[in-house]
């Protein structure tokens, strides 16, 4: 999966494929690697990069859905909760539990009767391991565990666990293992019509943003996973919307672990009833999310004055001997969520539940849906169009093969193998000379693919540049992760844009160098490119003005 060899991969598309796929976030990913171990030819085509829409841009949480049993949605908690465990064996490197604390209070939205009978239906329902059942806790155990909380009217809390994830990483793994099981993949290829034979799709024009070249892709079957932007094909296939989307903003700030010390993963239900996140990660401490209508520019949701100044108020409500001013907060991002619009409901009410539509013409779409259920959604959409292939060939086709198969980095026999598959290669890398904390992050990114980067480290050259372990990651996501531009390296490969901006601004300049050298881009390419970086990290550290 390089970039390099563009040219001579887009040969690929000359043939007539099973399945095309429209859209590159974490559900087109996972309908490519469903389709292709059944043994479908499949094409993937994304307009921007790999999880460059809402899957880079979540709460970075495969979680059980417990905030559904407040909307009584128990199938979903039931189905999304057993996902959960799945996503976590088969990909440990990119997904970790976390113990969760839901504290209550007096006059709150969660009491301890309410909450211990809510999170003992969510074991049940989600099928959570014995190790991992909620607890509850007294205030004195909540204080221990967590200091920073309010104590005023404090009655203790609930624990539980969800699971952390690097939503990016995931959906990077994911596409990378359907590219291993034979599915071809292009990211900067926009799909700008709909090719049709008899009034029935039959393929895609498709145009590569890299060198203007316009192809012309033919399928059997054309799926629509574009997340926001699904609306946007359906318009294209000439749909009658008896159902649309409604499109909510989220918004997250990060601040560094010094000025915001969090020592447990933290729920909480705010005074105008949402509920937040305040989760610590890698010298951080991340709070999140908003939920607001939004009608803006949908490739880069961003965030606004009066974004960040509720969030700040939320966590001063919350944790009031944190002072946090609009300074502290290092970086932020932004999200869209595709919500199937619901009548009379207001954005947090509106169900998370996916919804595939079949048009006239054939063209599958899939809307709503989570990043936990990305399994359970291609599983879904590949029995439809399997369905349908039958009834047209007569080919019959076996069920569902992910279920127990690693994504990409994720051979390493499963949870309880990556331990010491973690603790042998961190060895391995602090023998090369890498320290033993970027041994550890760069394990934890990768999994059994760090191999790869360590073999990258050795071989980096003496008088480079680069930092040897910033041209190690650099080099492996350019020649296996189709990494384009710099903006793709340091916010999609690396969540350095998020986690660690002033990494970041550090190693820009000599990252945008190499990278020009090794795609040969002239001058105009260079400044363009270096330019989407800067405004990328303007705009992750400063508001935006409110449109």
């Amino acid at each position: 999966m390089s970039n390099k060899q563009r040219v001579e991969n887009k040969r690929a598309l000359e043939r007539t494929f099973d399945l095309i796929v429209i859209g590159g976030g974490i559900t087109g990913a996972g309908i490519a690697l469903d389709a292709v171990t059944r043994g479908l030819s499949v094409v993937v085509l994304e307009m921007q990069d790999y999880a460059a829409g809402t899957s880079s841009r979540s709460t970075k949480l495969v979680h059980g859905g417990l905030r559904y049993l407040k909307n009584f949605e128990v199938r979903m908690v039931a189905e999304v909760g057993k996902e959960r465990e799945i996503v976590y064996e088969n990909g440990p490197h990119a997904t970790t539990p976390e113990w969760m604390m839901l504290p209550f209070y007096e006059k709150g939205t969660f009491g301890p009767w309410t909450t211990n009978i809510g999170l003992r239906v969510y074991d049940f329902l989600a099928g959570v391991k014995k190790d991992e059942r909620r607890k509850m806790l007294s205030v004195e155990e909540t204080l221990e565990r967590e200091p920073l909380l309010k104590r005023e009217g404090l009655k203790g809390s609930g624990y539980y666990v969800e699971y952390k994830t690097d939503d990016a990483r995931l959906t990077l793994e994911v596409m990378k293992k359907a590219v291993e099981k034979g599915s071809v993949a292009f990211n900067y290829m926009k799909v700008e019509q709909l090719l049709y034979n008899d009034g029935k799709i039959t393929g895609v024009k498709a145009h590569d943003l890299t060198d203007g070249m316009v192809h012309h892709v033919y399928g059997k079957k054309v799926v629509n996973s574009t997340g926001p932007w699904v609306d946007e094909i359906r318009a294209m296939d000439h749909v009658k919307k008896d159902k649309y989307l409604f499109h909510t903003k989220g918004v997250h700030l990060v601040f560094d672990h010094i000025k915001f010390p969090l020592q447990q993963a933290v729920y909480f239900d705010t005074p105008d009833g949402r509920m937040v996140f305040a989760i610590p990660r890698e010298g951080k401490t991340y709070v999140g999310t908003t939920d607001t209508p939004f009608k803006g520019e949908l490739k880069n949701p961003t965030v606004t004055r009066d974004d960040r100044i509720y969030l700040l108020e939320t966590i001063h409500e919350m944790f009031p001997n944190v002072k946090l001013l609009e300074d502290d907060i290092e970086s932020t991002w932004a999200g869209v969520r595709p919500l199937i619009h619901e009548e009379g409901k207001s954005p947090s009410e509106i169900s998370r539940k996916d919804e595939i539509f079949i048009s006239d013409s054939g063209l599958m779409s899939i809307a709503g849906g989570k990043l936990t259920g990305y399994r359970k959604m291609g599983e879904q959409v590949v029995n439809m169009v399997t369905k349908q292939l039958k009834q047209e060939t007569g080919h019959s086709y076996p069920e569902s093969q992910t279920k127990h198969l690693p994504i990409s980095g994720g051979n390493v026999n499963g949870a309880t193998g990556f331990e010491s598959f973690a603790l042998a290669s961190i060895h391995e890398g602090q023998r090369l000379g890498i320290s033993e904390n970027e041994a550890y992050s760069l394990v934890h990114r990768y999994g059994s693919n760090v191999q790869k980067v360590f073999y990258y480290f050795e071989q980096a050259p003496k008088h480079l540049e680069l930092n040897p372990i910033v041209y190690a990651e650099l080099m492996y996501s350019l020649e296996y992760e189709q990494v384009y531009k710099p903006v793709d390296f340091f916010i999609r490969r690396t969540g350095a844009l998020f986690f660690n901006i002033s990494w970041v601004e550090k190693h820009q300049q000599s990252v945008v160098n190499f990278m020009k050298e090794y795609f040969n881009w002239n001058n105009e390419q260079y400044d363009e490119y270096l330019e989407e970086l800067k405004t990328a990290i303007q705009q992750a550290k400063e508001p935006v003005p409110q449109v």
